[in-house]
């Protein structure tokens, strides 16, 4: 084990749960539809793997029942269950690793930290007997689904500082690549990167294990990059950007992230936007990221099913997965699109359309039959070689069935 974190590791350790706070889960939908909270990605990991590199320990989850079987959980006689969307930092992770027994940390805003409790059965609905105490430090909470995009960039930064304090990167031996403050950027093995301009002068750029950079590619850091993942021809990528691993991304990209198997592969432009998995956006797609009177962008809200103000200037698409636009397809400042939708057509799409949903603005919507969207799913993911089993069906059935109120309103989007 690193030296970096022998100090605050404990001799035995306890089984780290990661746990889905109900509210904030509301609030990272659509995401959230799909995976525990802590599976969310910010930065150049997930916050699961983020709490992985901290500990030198595997972590488990507790989330929602029909989720649970695709993220099982580890219960011992020690367990310590840390809140989902925090993000660790050394402070942080020292004071949850000395927390007592039975008892609980609380924000200063009453907000659930972590627990610790040798109780094989804890959740929300079930009072222990707990001592509390506040913990006085600073902290990154992802709160809501724009503070994925909002915080990637500083989250960049943290996720590089690890990687860098106990490796070193492969050299880039292209000579018609051009790289700006060349000690901030970080190559996996197997990286291929041809003919690209690389500026890591306002923040760092991480390329994964066999991703590929090809010719012309124009790069901005803070950047991350996933293992096995392309950047096409001539592309733009701006600041405070991530790509997952095994996505394909070309023509304009900035101040976004791709939870991972999402493809953006071709002209057009993402802003300040966040794509979940198997997403796949067509030829000339755009989204508008700043509405025309420089007002804030408000957002669907899974909560109250209203709009809700973000605070934010710039804010663009947030799209759930498995869902897929076709060529030319415009999204609106601000735009929610669930689960396994497939929209297409004329003009600018509604500000949020339900999961499973089929069709567009100009031609109205319709159910996406699940058999069918079950198969293009299926497909989606053996074309990468993932296996798509029962499991992955059955939490997209459950979807189907949480969503249908939602689409019973589609008619009146």
């Amino acid at each position: 084990m690193d030296d970096l974190w022998s100090h605050i590791l404990l001799p035995n350790m306890p089984s780290i749960i990661l746990f889905d706070e109900p509210v904030l889960r509301a609030q990272l939908l659509p995401f959230t539809y799909t995976r525990p909270v802590a599976n969310i990605r910010c930065g150049i990991h997930t916050i699961a793997e983020k709490w992985t590199n901290y500990l030198q320990s595997s972590v488990s989850y507790l989330t929602e029942s029909y989720l649970q079987p695709g993220f099982p959980i580890n219960i011992t006689d020690d367990n310590l269950f840390v809140n989902g969307a925090l993000c660790p930092d050394t402070e942080l992770v020292k004071t949850l690793l000395n927390l007592p027994l039975e008892s609980v940390l609380y924000s200063d805003k009453e907000e659930i930290l972590a627990v610790r409790t040798s109780s094989h059965s804890w959740n929300f609905s079930e009072e222990l007997p707990l001592s509390k105490i506040t913990y006085a430090g600073t902290f990154l909470m992802i709160r809501h689904v724009w503070e994925i995009f909002t915080s990637n960039g500083a989250q960049i930064k943290a996720d590089f500082e690890q990687i860098t304090a106990v490796r070193k990167s492969e050299p880039i031996t292209d000579p018609y690549t051009r790289c700006y403050n060349a000690e901030n950027i970080f190559v996996e093995p197997g990286a291929n990167i041809k003919a690209a301009i690389l500026n890591a002068e306002n923040g760092p750029i991480y390329i994964g294990r066999n991703a590929t950079i090809q010719e012309g590619a124009s790069i901005q850091g803070p950047f991350a990059m996933g293992e096995g993942s392309i950047i096409a021809q001539n592309a733009k990528v701006r600041m405070n950007t991530s790509i997952g691993p095994f996505c394909k991304v070309g023509g304009e990209i900035g101040g976004s992230v791709l939870f991972g198997y999402s493809n953006k592969g071709h002209d057009g432009y993402l802003g300040n936007s966040v794509l979940g998995e198997w997403c796949n956006l067509g030829a000339n797609t755009n989204n508008s990221n700043l509405k025309n009177d420089h007002t804030n962008v408000k957002l669907h809200s899974y909560i109250s099913g209203g709009l809700e103000d973000t605070g934010l200037l710039f804010c663009g698409l947030f799209m759930g997965d498995y869902s897929k636009a076709g060529i030319s397809t415009m999204f609106n400042t601000g735009t929610v699109v669930g689960v396994n939708v497939n929209v297409f057509g004329a003009g600018f799409q509604p500000k949020h359309i339900p999961s499973f949903s089929w069709g567009g603005n100009a031609e109205g919507f319709t159910e996406y039959r699940f058999q069918k969207a079950l198969a293009v799913a299926k497909d989606t993911v053996s074309r990468r070689d993932v296996i798509f089993n029962e499991n992955h069906e059955k939490v997209l059935d459950e979807i189907f069935v949480q969503t249908k109120p939602q689409r019973n309103t589609i008619d009146k989007i």
